[in-house]
């Protein structure tokens, strides 16, 4: 613990549970940072705000208005926003030929497009103070192949494509844009989505022998928001063990 953010203040997505989001809430506290969590489960993120001390909204960001409410009220009572970390996406699995409009759309409804809405609305209040930081979640599968993932490995290469624009539209008023790139993060919720033994087997892939933890990915987060890496804006950092 070393203040990496002492005074500033953040908004977390999709920060309930046990993955990346809460991770990252839970480390920006620590690190001195007045933290508010968003998520869809009430129950989940009202448990995961009184954890870490930190204030709650509820959102679903592929709701426009929910999306524009949640800005407001981290405004409202945070004073102002320096960071957004945008952590909300959906997985699943399905082939291509099975798939359907549905399954397409919502994962990047949720992965992509609530990445954009976030942003959207987050960015007048930071390019009007001349600040802010935000951090999107990615992933290894924006750059590589995986069966059963064409719709997630779509929208986070989308994710990826946006940062480096968003970044370059933001620069010159001292907003930096960056995302991250996990190969894995385990977690408790990740096998409700995935099929029998294949997180067995992406984790046997990697270098060291397992998966991530989610602080592992957080603290990179945690890096990218504070002024460590204020010469840094447009990138994606792999969070990975994976071979080459």
């Amino acid at each position: 613990m070393s203040g990496l953010l002492a005074g500033k203040t953040v908004l977390v997505t999709a920060a309930a549970g046990t993955g990346i989001g809460f991770a990252t809430a839970q480390r920006c506290v620590e690190e001195g940072a007045r933290v508010m969590v968003s998520d869809l489960h009430e129950g989940r993120l009202a448990e995961a705000a009184e954890k870490i001390g930190a204030a709650s909204c509820l959102c679903d960001v592929t709701d426009e208005d929910q999306v524009r409410r949640l800005v407001e009220t981290a405004i409202a009572e945070l004073g102002q926003v320096d960071v957004l970390v945008n952590n909300a996406g959906l997985g699943g699995y399905a082939k291509i030929v099975d798939m359907t409009d549905e399954q397409w759309s919502k994962v990047l409804d949720v992965t992509l497009n609530g990445t954009f809405r976030m942003t959207r609305a987050i960015l007048p209040h930071m390019l009007e103070r001349g600040s802010g930081a935000i951090v999107n979640n990615a992933s290894v599968l924006g750059w590589r192949a995986q069966e059963g993932q064409s719709h997630y490995a779509a929208a986070k290469a989308g994710v990826m494509a946006l940062t480096r624009c968003a970044a370059v539209e933001a620069a010159e008023r001292g907003v930096r844009i960056n995302c991250v790139a996990p190969s894995l993060a385990m977690h408790e919720f990740l096998g409700k989505v995935t099929p029998a033994g294949l997180l067995e087997e992406l984790s046997s892939r990697e270098a060291f022998g397992r998966a991530a933890e989610p602080v592992e990915v957080a603290n990179v987060i945690l890096f990218l928001a504070s002024d460590l890496a204020s010469y840094m804006t447009g990138e994606v950092v792999s969070v990975s063990s994976q071979h080459a």
